[in-house]
């Protein structure tokens, strides 16, 4: 009797995925991607929010300690810009016009512009903490070491108008029926915890040093304005620094307060009805 053996061959292991389930696997890749990334979006936006308080803190301590250096008088928001010779122009806390004018120097040099401001050598000599992390605004020098290439702008805050002021004025965009704050102890209404001294500026508003909040409309809602506008860099939000030295990052309500970024000058718009200007009108400064 004859053994027949069978001359097949037993299956080996796969050789890999087919077509279709590569297919499904890279859409699955996918789907988690969507997912993923716009939870990485924030949690980056809210790392570089933490930074840029902490920028803002060490800030405030420098303006805190020229305070106390100084008989409690304030730091000039702005002072006799381009104008060294004048005698407020040492007082104010920084220099410098900034804009996307690619040949101006002060758009990227420090030294002639935060470091000849009133509380730089109170900061460590640190340039970087003017500058909130998110702020992605550059300009291309056209001369100079860095002509041709692409840096990042100086700063990215500025100071509430109606802090130090303009060697004691008011600002054009209220009169004296509301507060100035010359020195510490004038801060009372609303009070150093609730009175802001340091913003994120939008950088298609960011100009000299000073924030502007335009207080001829208050109480009236609907005769809001933003001749300056905050920045929205940390998921719709911006950092606020107080006058008590804490900072906060507080979030915007209305679409118009979070213009996109375009690198030029902003639209004027009307600001009727936004909450966000009555938020700002009760942080800066009050009647008397």
């Amino acid at each position: 009797m004859r053994t027949s053996i069978s001359s097949a061959q037993p299956r080996g292991g796969r050789g890999g995925f087919t077509l279709i389930e590569l297919l499904v696997v890279i859409a699955i890749i996918a789907i988690l991607a969507g997912m993923l990334l716009p939870a990485l979006g924030r949690a980056k936006a809210k790392g570089q929010g933490i930074a840029c308080m902490n920028n803002t803190k060490h800030l405030m301590l420098a303006w805190r300690m020229y305070v106390d250096d100084n008989q409690e008088k304030l730091p000039f928001a702005y002072a006799a810009e381009g104008n060294p010779s004048d005698p407020n122009w040492p007082y104010a806390w920084v220099h410098g016009i900034l804009d996307f004018n690619n040949a101006n120097t002060e758009n990227w040099n420090w030294t002639n512009t935060l470091a000849k401001g009133a509380i730089f050598s109170y900061t460590g000599n640190s340039p970087a903490i003017y500058k909130c992390p998110a702020d992605q605004s550059t300009v291309k020098p056209t001369s100079g070491p860095w002509v041709g290439q692409t840096v990042k702008r100086v700063r990215s805050n500025s100071m509430n108008s109606w802090m130090g002021m303009n060697a004691g004025v008011h600002t054009w965009f209220g009169g004296p029926e509301f507060r100035k704050y010359l020195r510490m102890s004038d801060i009372i209404d609303p009070g150093p915890a609730k009175t802001w001294v340091l913003v994120d500026e939008h950088p298609g508003s960011m100009n000299d040093g000073f924030f502007c909040v335009d207080m001829r409309g208050y109480p009236n809602p609907a005769a809001a304005a933003l001749p300056d506008v905050p920045a929205s860099f940390h998921n719709n939000a911006c950092g606020f620094a107080f006058a008590d030295g804490h900072s906060e990052i507080k979030k915007w309500m209305d679409r118009r307060t979070m213009p996109p970024f375009k690198g030029a000058t902003l639209p004027n718009v009307s600001q009727a009805n936004n909450p966000d200007v009555v938020w700002l009108w009760e942080h800066t400064t009050r009647k008397y």
